[in-house]
């Protein structure tokens, strides 16, 4: 095992989660850290007993139902008060082609150990990205509202003026996914990779497996995306104070 559960470890993990507070704090982000670490701990305590007790059932699909919901609901709220729920489209749209390809064509076994982890790897990367995707969106239209008028007074329809103006910036939501893939092996080992070492599978077993969940989370976040500015454009998460003609 990479770390025992022992005494020791829970006094260091406290200890780094008081030392992210206070390096957040002068960002005004002190009390958002201690609330998601606290989170974190409570909900992995939680996921860890569920999955244990349903992972053979065929309850799987529910508990990916509750991640779904989950990670649509708080990509959501990062984009728009108002319509969060419109954020289950692009999370959706982003995590089932991969799924679809890995699972329906047999390349990965259709179990529940296998299922929930790819599933829930996919979905956080879809919120990520379309949380990132739509906030940067939104932000660029507001502060450039005078230069979506003018593209509205060239002839351009609302949805196209819309999207040439915050679509380079939006797009930067998949930068984070682009450098992981581009620095994995040679800055980071990713969980995925280090779990298949552990568990005593052959480096190249391993490499393989990372190297299908990284292709399949960048293709996963760049649908996400797409379809976030797409709807974003298209006023699916509300008015972006934008003239419709």
């Amino acid at each position: 095992m990479l770390l025992d559960p022992t005494p020791l470890l829970a006094v260091v993990t406290v200890a780094l989660v008081v030392l992210a507070a206070v390096a957040a704090a002068a960002l005004g982000h002190a009390r958002a850290v201690l609330t998601a670490s606290a989170r974190a701990a409570a909900q992995l305590a939680a996921i860890s007993l569920v999955i244990t007790a349903l992972v053979h059932t065929p309850w799987v699909s529910a508990v990916l139902l509750v991640m779904y919901g989950v990670a649509a609901w708080t990509a959501g709220r990062r984009v728009s008060k108002s319509r969060p729920w419109a954020a289950a489209v692009p999370m959706a749209v982003g995590a089932l082609p991969p799924l679809l390809l890995l699972f329906g064509t047999g390349a990965a076994p259709l179990q529940g150990m296998v299922l929930i982890p790819i599933t829930g790897i996919l979905l956080g990367g879809c919120l990520t990205a379309t949380a990132m995707a739509g906030r940067n969106a939104m932000d660029e239209l507001r502060a450039r509202n005078g230069e979506v008028e003018a593209a509205l007074a060239l002839g351009l329809p609302p949805a196209e003026a819309r999207r040439e103006i915050c679509a380079p910036k939006a797009a930067q939501a998949l930068i984070p996914a682009l450098d992981q893939t581009r620095t994995v092996g040679l800055v980071t080992l990713p969980g995925a990779f280090v779990g298949m070492l552990l568990g005593g599978a052959t480096p190249l077993q391993a490499g393989i497996v990372q190297l299908v969940v990284l292709v399949a989370l960048l293709a996963a976040e760049a649908i996400a995306a797409k379809v976030t500015i797409e709807l974003v454009c298209r006023e699916r998460f509300g008015r972006t104070g934008i003239p419709a003609s």
